[in-house]
């Protein structure tokens, strides 16, 4: 099954904390959508978003990933398909000018009020600078205002992947 991943789990580590059976498959672009932190999440943050624009000038980058089709409901669980986010089909173009069919996690629920928690951010962070993706994408994630989580052991926990 291939995934196109473009927010937290961008990170391989991440990822692969959470799915036993990913692989690397390419880089990847989804053409008129942009990337923003404004999905609502139960833990009162905001996740990522590629929200569709309908504008060609518009890209999320990001990373098609294969894994295990029997993972599925475990990342449906993890991205709260049906709550959070909804599963949609997508059509990604790879750097050799190829495109690929992947799934992707689009948000349902938007608040653009929210602030995503800093390690959330840093999720994002590393897998953008782990892929290389553009240096102007990446300054943009940087530039996204973050905030504390009010529980700093969550904060220590979702990173200890990375030590």
């Amino acid at each position: 099954m291939h995934y196109f991943a473009y927010g937290s789990n961008l990170s391989r580590r991440r990822l692969e904390n959470r799915l036993s059976s990913v692989s690397f498959i390419c880089l990847g672009s989804l053409p008129a959508h942009r990337l923003l932190f404004h999905k609502k999440s139960q833990d009162g943050s905001a996740k990522c978003d590629a929200q569709s624009t309908g504008n060609t000038d518009d890209w999320v980058f990001g990373v098609i990933y294969e894994f295990d089709e029997g993972e599925k409901p475990l990342l449906d669980r993890i991205e709260e398909r049906g709550y959070g986010y909804q599963e949609k089909a997508v059509t990604v173009h790879t750097a050799e000018g190829a495109t690929i069919e992947a799934m992707a996690y689009v948000a349902l629920q938007i608040d653009s009020s929210l602030k995503p928690y800093h390690w959330y951010k840093e999720h994002v962070l590393i897998g953008a600078r782990e892929h290389h993706l553009p240096p102007a994408y990446i300054l943009a994630i940087e530039g996204v205002e973050s905030m504390d989580d009010p529980l700093p052991e969550r904060q220590t926990r979702e990173l200890q992947i990375y030590r």
